[in-house]
């Protein structure tokens, strides 16, 4: 058996029930294996590879907090800090009630290479809790984040681990966490990143992960003499990243024709409004059926099982930026059939590994969440660069710094790709990019 084969059996033996976490070893390793049987030997004597897959540490803490009625309420607390062989563990906070052991590890383990990929001084960790923010007072919320930083406190710090936002965790609870992380410390350091930008925060943080997805984009086709330009686009998700694609992907010319959240989904063909759909989502916290009642150009689909939404409309890209495993191999074959001739991952591993594998059968360009995502955390390591400097670069100097990343991401996987004789593979090419560095780093620091 295989040296891949080998390591792959023994995190499903020694992981059990935790299948989000064993797809993404899964498509990382296969896609790793033809650089590993290159270096088997050494990699082997050295257990490279367990040592990958096994987290550094792995914390699980009960979040006791009190609601509105005087109840109190438990929830599960996580934090993996899973590498960090080049630079303290980074990674989100995932308040959600689908939050468990399994998925904040498939999460931390694909942002070791998201990470790798920024160029950035970064390692890879990820947290959370089952907590689901929504339909919670501010009281509430700001309870719950004060005890769950109470107990992370203990763990993380400037230098060691810098938790961010992710599902569930936005401005206000980055906040609530930063306030009680000082209370507790004495300390006000750059420990947590997507702060208010009264407090630490950078100029272009919010916008990051969506601006960044669509300037990778941008170089994807021009590199495939293509243009976005004119395009049209179908995107699912309404949160952060899905808002800010609409709005960067619109600004280089392209037309947005959907959105979505977890109960129905707008086909508006006119190009979606995206100022309406932040009043909708950003300061109304409301359903998509408020855009179509405002929008009459807008349609509203209620969500149903077995339907497939967003990917069933015509368009020339998709964006998934809602969730895990939202576009499946019905949903990819309806993309080919209605000539999408590209696809980029806003959100982590939204496409399943049957879909990716027709997508590129078919000819479809497809970059990967752990390149095309990649621009929120790369943000939010030059907001821990200002943090440690002490100043705040202006909105353009960020953006700037983040197009010039997301650009050089895509050519350090095409070239990667290309390099080991799987010339547009991308997803082969940002695991082996992401991979070399880390694999580089872990060997120079010996057997920890």
């Amino acid at each position: 058996m295989s040296y891949v084969d080998e390591v792959f059996d023994l995190v499903v033996a020694k992981n059990p029930a935790q299948p989000e976490f064993h797809q993404a070893v899964k498509e990382v390793l296969e896609s790793l294996r033809v650089v590993i049987e290159a270096n088997e030997e050494k990699y082997r004597k050295d257990a490279l590879l367990e040592r990958l897959v096994t987290p550094e540490r792995q914390l699980l803490f009960r979040v006791p907090w009190v609601d509105d009625k005087g109840q109190v309420q438990v929830n599960n607390g996580f934090r993996v800090q899973f590498n960090s062989a080049i630079g303290p563990y980074k990674g989100g906070l995932r308040l959600h009630p689908s939050v468990n052991l399994g998925i904040i590890k498939f999460l931390g383990f694909e942002q070791i290479f998201k990470n790798s990929l920024t160029g950035l001084p970064i390692g890879g960790g990820k947290g959370g809790s089952d907590f689901d923010p929504k339909g919670k007072s501010d009281r509430e919320v700001m309870a719950f984040c004060q005890s769950f930083i109470t107990e992370l406190h203990k763990y993380i710090g400037a230098d060691t681990d810098v938790p961010a936002g992710d599902i569930g965790t936005g401005a206000r609870e980055i906040g609530y966490m930063y306030g009680q992380y000082k209370r507790l410390t004495g300390l006000y350091e750059g420990v947590l990143t997507g702060k208010g930008l009264s407090y630490g925060g950078s100029l272009a943080r919010t916008e990051a992960t969506g601006y960044g997805l669509l300037y990778l984009t941008e170089e994807m086709l021009k590199c495939n003499g293509k243009d976005i330009a004119g395009k049209t686009v179908a995107i699912s998700g309404s949160g952060n990243v899905a808002i800010y694609a609409a709005q960067k992907a619109q600004q280089l010319g392209a037309k947005v024709v959907t959105v979505s959240d977890s109960t129905g989904w707008i086909y508006d063909p006119e190009g979606i409004d995206v100022d309406l759909l932040k009043e909708v989502k950003e300061v109304k916290r409301a359903r998509l059926t408020e855009y179509a009642a405002a929008r009459k150009s807008a349609e509203y689909h209620e969500k149903k099982n077995g339907e497939h939404g967003v990917w069933n409309v015509k368009c020339d890209v998709a964006l998934p930026c809602a969730t895990q495993n939202e576009l499946d191999l019905e949903d990819a074959k309806a993309l080919v059939a209605n000539g999408c001739f590209a696809v980029a991952e806003g959100a982590n591993m939204p496409t399943t590994m049957e879909a990716t594998e027709y997508l590129q059968k078919n000819g479809v360009l497809f970059c990967p969440g752990k390149a095309a995502n990649a621009g929120g955390v790369a943000t939010s390591a030059l907001e821990m660069s200002q943090n440690s400097e002490r100043l705040s670069w202006t909105f353009e100097e960020v953006d700037s710094k983040l197009k010039g990343i997301m650009v050089n991401i895509f050519h350090s996987l095409d070239d990667a790709a290309k390099q080991y004789g799987m010339a547009g593979n991308y997803v082969a090419g940002a695991n082996i990019a992401g991979f070399l560095k880390v694999a580089d780093a872990m060997q120079a620091q010996g057997i920890v």
